[in-house]
Order: structure tokens, then C-alpha cells, then sequence
């Protein structure tokens, strides 16, 4: 976030402010920088300048996407509890006294909703939840998403039908507010506005939690970095809440900028990449069956299932009885609580021939439940086994971190945790700016903004410092590439302002 753009001579907190003077933005660096290497700037001294100047520039350029991510991540962190209200009657069913074996659900389902074909199904996982039954290929429904049928699983009767998406079965209402924060209901290429944003939040959040750590060293007193100065007056009071609530929050802000980036587009891949190099990629269970049943998988690996055909029979199998040639879901089911898949899980049905049913846990909250097994149709024994705690450590450290930033790891406490953080962004953002408008000049009070940080910042850096510093930059720009390319264009621009800005100078000086 903006940040001053110049301290007091004493760098205290307590210095008194200076009065900015009118200077264009391009004022040249009036602060020596061209000789700092000179002087033996080391360290923290040596790199401060440039990491306000950072500060700076990503908080005024890179704000806006910060905010707008904030505001929409927002939304999406209440949406889980607004989708329970809004969705109440699909969601949920009078508890009866016995639960119908799942084919006769998924019968009633079929019955409803004829279109499309069964891709998966979900049991209710509790007392008083339907069960879903997700169609791929339903009309007017996107290829991406599904349709849920929710059944009541103690009378068969269909309570309603939604479109979901995604592994977690987002609802209408969630996933609109999960594409607004993602890319802006733009497809892919709104996606480059979110994926900028995770780039930069870890970079301004480290430089502004620096720079406020190191502003404030001369008073140790804990009070002076966690909390807000009352008696301060205008811009430093402003900067003292900026910097407190950043304190509190850049942990937290760093984290969602890390996990954002796990599944963005670019640097998403490249650390898909690096984890499967490093053998840290996530498992997945095997659906391929033995060739000796690979023709036994009837109609799309799919027969014997309620509303599909038995093989050569071509009549409406709706009772949901196992044919000779599948088992039916219900043993499936049995087999996989017979392995420990307790709910709540999802059952996918054989998508072609020589393939197998494939039952995963699906629950996000702590503790985890991701252990999947893949059954064979046709025999009903298990081909496949993975279990999450044989997953390896960046594979749980990456679900662990994406089900923390979606908010579902631990539930109304995860998502108020992330409904106060993207409040405390919108904040830091607001304030940053605020800062900026107060060091506009004093003596024009016309429409204006302050001077932005002074240039040359770069040539402080001693060169045994700046040399590793270049070869860091540039092997984390490789790895976020929107990072490397802002930051490459944001060089080439101050470049060309510096020049433009030499240039007007020159010629004031030939004028006179």
C-alpha cells in the first residue's frame, strides 16, 4: 500500500512533519543517492530506499486490482453462510426413519431429470441433507459445471435442481461470487487482474511490514509497532494506523497471496511444475481396470445404473438393481465404508469402458477427509487406494492452504477470520492513498498529489548486496510471471520519465 514518500531527517516517530514543498513528480534525488555507495550504506540502511520506493509505487499502481480483490474476496467469504440461507429447501430434508438404498434415490432423480447423464453422486452426508445427484451435459447447462438434482433421501422425492461447480459444489450464488473475485466474469483473461493482485500483495505486505519495523526501532516499546498513535495529527496519524493494522494483518496477507498464486494461471503452473519435480504433486486414484473386464463396462461404463441401458439389452434400467456387468452403486457404496470412507463423499461413475468407480472424501473442513478408492465394476473389489495421509508434505500443506484462503477449513471461524482481512486490505489501501493526497504541497492547495519517492534508490544498494539481489529478483519473477513482467514494465517507465525528466532540465538550463 502507498506509503510516505519522505521521512525526517531523524527517521524517529516522533519527529515533527516537514512541510512537503511543490516540486513536479519527477523531482531529481536531492538526497545524494548517486553517491550513497560511497559512503558504506550497508544492510537494512543501504536497502530501505529502494524498498520505500517499491512500497510506493506498487502500493499507488497495483492498489486498485488489491482492492478490488479485496472487495470481491469479501463477498465470496460470506457467501457460505448466505448459500445455506438462500438454499435452504434444496439443501435440506425432514429427517425419516430410514434411508432409501441409494440406486432408488438416484431412480427418483432420473425420474425428474431425465437429460444429461450421471457423473457423480453424492450421499447425504448427515441427518436432515439430500442427496446430490450431478448431471454433466444437462441443457443450458455450461460444460464446466454440473447439475445437482438433491434428492430427500428418505422418500426419493426431488426437492429441486441447481447448477454447481467445482470440487467443492458451489451453488448459483457462490460460484457468481467466486468468478467476480476470480476474473471478473471475464474468463481467462480476467484472470490476469487476480493473478497480479496475488503477485504483488506478498511484495507490498513485506515491504510495508520492513519499513514500519525499521521506522519504529528506535522505540522498542511493543505498544509503539502494534498500536495506533492517538495524539498524532494528520498524515502521521494516518500513517501510524497504516502501519499498526498492517502489522497485525501482513502475516495473514502474505499467506492469501501465497496460496492465491498455488492455482492461478502462470505461476500456478510453474509451482505445479516445480512440485511434480520435486515429487510433491498431489496423488490421484487409478479408475483403469484390469483388460480382462475392460468389456464388461456395458453403455459408457455405466450399465446397471438407474436411467442407463444394460449392454445388449437397450431397455430403461430404472430399478437401479447390478446387471452381470456392474455391480451397482450400492455395494460400491458398501465397499468404500467397508475401506473407511466415512461421508461426506462423492461416488463418479465409470466415464467410458474399462474403467472404475472412483469414491473420494470430499470434506474440507478439519480435519481433512481426501482418501479416495477406485472400484472395479464389475468384480466390486477395490483396484486402487490413496490415502491423504500418505499424501507428501507440500500436497497437504497446498490443501490445507487452499481450503484456509476458500474459507472452508474451519468453517464461520475461517471465513470471519477472511472477512476481517480483506477489510483490513481495503483499509491499508484507503489509508495509503489518503497519505499520498496529504503530501500534496502546502503552498498550492490546487488539485494535486504528493511528490512520489525520490529516484536513484538503486544506486545505495552496495553491489555485494544489489548482485544477489538482481539474481533473487529474477528467479522469483520467473516463477510469478506477471511479477516479473509489471515489474520489468515499471522500470522501463520510471526510466523513461527519469530521462524525459533530464531532458526538461537540460533545456531550462541552455535557456538560461
Amino acid at each position: 500500500m502507498p506509503t510516505e514518500q519522505r521521512l525526517a531527517p531523524s527517521d524517529s516517530p516522533d519527529a515533527p512533519d516537514a512541510p512537503d514543498s511543490p516540486g513536479a513528480p519527477d523531482s531529481p534525488d536531492t538526497t545524494g543517492a548517486g553517491d550513497e555507495r560511497a559512503t558504506g550504506r550497508t544492510g537494512w540502511a543501504a536497502l530501505r530506499p529502494l524498498v520505500l520506493r517499491l512500497h510506493f509505487y506498487a502500493g499507488v499502481l497495483i492498489a486498485p486490482f488489491l482492492l478490488v480483490a479485496a472487495v470481491t474476496g469479501l463477498l465470496y467469504a460470506c457467501s457460505f453462510q448466505a448459500e445455506k440461507i438462500v438454499y435452504a429447501h434444496e439443501l435440506s430434508a425432514p429427517v425419516g426413519k430410514t434411508e432409501l438404498p441409494l440406486s432408488q434415490q438416484i431412480a427418483g432423480a432420473r425420474k425428474a431429470h431425465p437429460e444429461g447423464e450421471i457423473a457423480a453422486v453424492r450421499p447425504a452426508p448427515q441427518p436432515g441433507d439430500t442427496t446430490r445427484v450431478l448431471l454433466s451435459g444437462a441443457p443450458g447447462v455450461t460444460a464446466d459445471h454440473q447439475l445437482a438434482v438433491f434428492v430427500d433421501p428418505y422418500t426419493g422425492n426431488v426437492r429441486g435442481a441447481l447448477e454447481t461447480y467445482g470440487s467443492g459444489g458451489a451453488l448459483p450464488l457462490r460460484t457468481w461470487l467466486d468468478s467476480l473475485h476470480r476474473d471478473l466474469h471475464l474468463g481467462e483473461s480476467g484472470r490476469l487482474y487476480s493473478e497480479l493482485a496475488a503477485s504483488w500483495l506478498w511484495v507490498v505486505a513485506g515491504g510495508g511490514l520492513a519499513l514500519w519495523i525499521g521506522r519504529r526501532r528506535r522505540n522498542r516499546a511493543l505498544k509503539a509497532l502494534a498500536l495506533p498513535d492517538r495524539t498524532a495529527t494528520g498524515r502521521r496519524r494516518t500513517l501510524s494506523w497504516h502501519g499498526a493494522v498492517g502489522l497485525w494483518a501482513s502475516v495473514g496477507l502474505v499467506f492469501l497471496s501465497a496460496t492465491g498464486l498455488t492455482w492461478s494461471a502462470y505461476a500456478g503452473a510453474n509451482i505445479g511444475d516445480l512440485r511434480e519435480a520435486l515429487g510433491q504433486a498431489t496423488p490421484t486414484v487409478s479408475t483403469a481396470v484390469a483388460e480382462d473386464h475392460a468389456g464388461h463396462g456395458g453403455a459408457s461404463g455405466m450399465a446397471g445404473m438407474p436411467g442407463m441401458p444394460e449392454k445388449g439389452k437397450g431397455k430403461d434400467h430404472a430399478s437401479g438393481g447390478s446387471t452381470p456387468s456392474d455391480v451397482g452403486i450400492d455395494k460400491v457404496l458398501r465397499t468404500a465404508r467397508a475401506q473407511g470412507l466415512s461421508n461426506p463423499v462423492e461416488i463418479s461413475l465409470p466415464t467410458e469402458q474399462g474403467t472404475a468407480y472412483a469414491v473420494k472424501q470430499i470434506q474440507r473442513s478439519w480435519p481433512e477427509k481426501q482418501d479416495a478408492i477406485a472400484v472395479d465394476p464389475a468384480t466390486g473389489k477395490v483396484t486402487d487406494v490413496s490415502r491423504f495421509a500418505d499424501y507428501p508434505v507440500l500436497a497437504k500443506l497446498t490443501r490445507y492452504g487452499i481450503d484456509l484462503h476458500t474459507g472452508t477449513l474451519f468453517g464461520l471461524a475461517n471465513q470471519l477470520a477472511l472477512a476481517a482481512l480483506a477489510l483490513a486490505l481495503v483499509f491499508l489501501i484507503l489509508w495509503g492513498y489518503r497519505m499520498w493526497w496529504q503530501r500534496r504541497p502546502t503552498r498550492d492547495r490546487r488539485l494535486s498529489f504528493g511528490r512520489p519517492i525520490p529516484r536513484g534508490a538503486w544506486r545505495q544498494v552496495p553491489l555485494p548486496l544489489l548482485l544477489p539481489l538482481v539474481l533473487a529478483v529474477g528467479a522469483v519473477g520467473w516463477l510469478v510471471p506477471l511479477l516479473g513482467i509489471s515489474l520489468i514494465a515499471f522500470l522501463a517507465v520510471d526510466l523513461t520519465v527519469g530521462a524525459l525528466a533530464r531532458r526538461r532540465r537540460a533545456s531550462a538550463a541552455s535557456a538560461c
